[in-house]
């Protein structure tokens, strides 16, 4: 007897859903292909339950026969290809045939549609794949594609969804991406029944405003390049718009959206130092390029694609988009706002009290070995380096034997850390300062790293995670030890969250508070900030509560940490001093002495390193000294 059969339509369905519906979002994504497919100029998208509970997707497109309506559910029945030929000229977003009968499998599947010549229209209702009503039903042209309970005869894939702030925000990223791509299309989404939007201009720099913010598009810089091969148009962001998340590049392949690491890559290199440590630019770009040349037949989800000629595309869109960052001018406008001249005052001290460590009960202190040897190497100089004025004329000529090496007016603009090497006191041997008297020498380079003498060699320090490390420990002792950490803001700031936004500052309110923030709701998904932690600097508060808000959540999704570890985490990665900012020289002792009173000065709270050292014994070596 045969041990291979067949499996049936329904088991095969739901097997493919496993692929192609891998959570609401996916949902969502086929249908509006579909939508946008069939020529709709009005689309409707409708949730409840971030997807859970219903999706409804309304259109005013060509609508179908009973024919077609009836095919549309079943495995591999598509109007959008006819043959293996057609791939390479596919003008279409959907074309396999697979998305309605995967849906269909693993939830209430119901569709409305009617055609402009019908009188009226057909409901269709389907349990789980099979087919449960067919009634007649008035309504307007086009149609209504309704999913309720989402996988509720697969229980094993409902339970592995995520929360519904992280459903609901994968769902809005999907329905923006189509916003920004069809600008011809009138645009309406509803999230439990509230109106999140309702996008009807054509004009996408005003489409970026409404999911931005007012004056977002002002950062833009246009793109426009088009050859016989590819054609490339878009917007791409100031270096001041710079991202963590990658979630806010959109590439389009003849307008669909496409995840592709080389393009991804090509930006970033193309803006280059323009952007600092971990983060990326605000990308909008559309691509047109002959269907025969794209392969988008890659994964079910068809998000990935593939060139035939991936470098030629590479040097084709590195150029344009380095080019068009070159010709812009990237120097901000210098406005001085009444907020500004009074905050000025205690604008010329948060530099350093961003720095700042307050003592908090029961802090730890680590003061090993590395920390002396660090403050022991402010006096360790090699006995040939200590000249008299005798030596330093007879070095220097033209200084008359004065006692420093190099005059200032003589440096070059940058060389500051250098300088402080050059001007440093030259001291005759019977004239020595006491030791207790001398700060450790220390240079920034790059605005990047701190680099220390310590007595037995040098450290190099990164700047940012060293003082991530040192936001971290104290938002902990904050929290934990409930200190008064708050500074009133002279003029609140008023933040308005999305929905999954506001469901995550729901979550970690009250940690907030014991951190710092104090907040007051304002209608809405809206609050007021009225107060922020003492290390945040003036001017960001409304820019560190939201990228906390967002880097929670993306902890949250990738790691498992405890509530208050991860807010702490967020806060410190948010707040923490970037790459790319100059410290003066106070601010980077300040620095160096708090993180040394950590617990854990050597990593980060990720785990990155924070020191390096380098021994004179490994110099000498290098140099051939050994």
């Amino acid at each position: 007897m045969a041990r291979i059969a067949r499996l049936p339509d329904i088991v095969a369905n739901k097997i493919s859903a496993g692929e192609v519906v891998q959570r609401p979002a996916s949902v969502v994504k086929e249908i509006l292909e579909n939508a946008i497919d069939a020529g709709a100029s009005k689309i409707t998208v409708a949730i409840k339950d971030a997807g859970k509970e219903l999706i409804r997707i309304v259109d005013n497109g060509a609508g179908m026969v009973r024919e077609d309506a009836l095919l549309c559910v079943e495995r591999f029945a598509t109007s959008k290809i006819t043959g293996v030929e057609d791939l390479d000229s596919l003008q279409s977003l959907g074309f396999r045939g697979e998305a309605l009968a995967s849906i269909c499998s693993v939830s209430h599947f119901e569709l409305k549609t009617r055609t402009a010549k019908a009188t009226l229209g057909l409901r269709l209702r389907y349990e789980g794949g099979v087919l449960a009503e067919e009634s007649g039903v008035q309504g307007e042209q086009g149609t209504t594609i309704t999913v309720r309970n989402l996988f509720y005869n697969v229980p094993a894939r409902r339970k592995f969804l995520k929360s519904n702030a992280t459903e609901y925000n994968h769902i809005f990223e999907i329905v923006k991406s189509f916003v920004l791509a069809y600008p011809e299309i009138e645009w309406r989404m509803y999230s439990d029944d509230e109106e999140l939007f309702h996008v009807k201009s054509p004009d996408i720099l005003e489409r970026l405003n409404v999911f931005y913010g007012d004056d977002f598009s002002a950062g833009m810089i246009e793109l426009s390049e088009e050859n016989d091969y590819l054609s490339i148009r878009g917007f791409l962001g100031k270096p001041a718009m710079q991202k963590r998340r990658k979630l806010d590049q959109y590439f389009f392949i003849n307008r669909r959206i496409v995840q592709n690491r080389m393009l991804s890559q090509a930006v970033q290199q193309a803006y280059g130092d323009l952007l600092v440590e971990r983060q990326t630019p605000f990308v909008l770009l559309f691509l047109s390029i002959d269907p025969s040349r794209v392969d988008v037949n890659v994964h079910p989800a068809k998000l990935e694609i593939r060139f035939d000629d991936e470098r030629n595309v590479r040097n084709m869109f590195y150029p344009v988009v380095k080019r068009a960052i070159q010709l812009h001018d990237f120097s901000p406008d210098l406005e001085v706002t009444e907020r500004d001249q009074l905050l000025s005052g205690q604008g010329s001290q948060s530099a350093f009290r961003k720095l700042s460590f307050p003592d908090i009960p029961h802090r730890a202190m680590t003061t090993d070995d590395l920390y002396r040897n660090y403050r022991e190497g402010a006096f360790a100089e090699p006995e040939p380096s200590r000249f008299s004025p005798l030596h330093q004329a007879a070095m220097f000529p033209n200084q008359g034997g004065a006692g420093y090496a190099v005059p200032s007016s003589n440096l070059r603009e940058g060389d500051e850390g250098l300088s402080s090497f050059l001007l440093a006191p030259l001291y005759d041997d019977d004239a020595l300062p006491n030791p207790k008297d001398v700060e450790p020498k220390i240079w920034q380079l790059h605005n990047k790293y701190l680099i220390c003498q310590i007595k037995t060699g040098l450290m190099i320090i990164d700047q940012h995670v060293a003082h991530e490390r040192v936001l971290y420990e104290r938002a902990v002792e904050v929290m934990n030890q409930n200190v008064p950490n708050s500074q009133q803001l002279l003029f609140p700031q008023k933040v308005e969250f999305r929905p999954w936004e506001y469901e995550i500052f729901e979550g970690i309110r009250d940690d907030l508070y014991r951190l710092g923030f104090n907040l007051r709701l304002f209608g809405n998904k809206t609050i007021m900030i009225e107060g922020v932690p003492q290390d945040v600097k003036p001017g960001t508060e409304v820019t560190i509560l939201q990228d906390m808000i967002a880097e929670y959540q993306d902890n949250a999704s990738k790691l498992k940490l405890e509530k208050r570890d991860n807010l702490a985490k967020s806060y410190s990665c948010r707040n923490a001093i970037m790459a790319g900012q100059k410290l003066s020289l106070e601010e980077m002792r300040s620095l160096i002495d708090n993180l040394f009173a950590t617990r854990e000065p050597y990593s980060c709270p990720h785990g990155r390193p924070v020191i390096i050292k380098l021994s004179l014994d490994q110099l000498d070596k290098m140099f051939g000294r050994k």
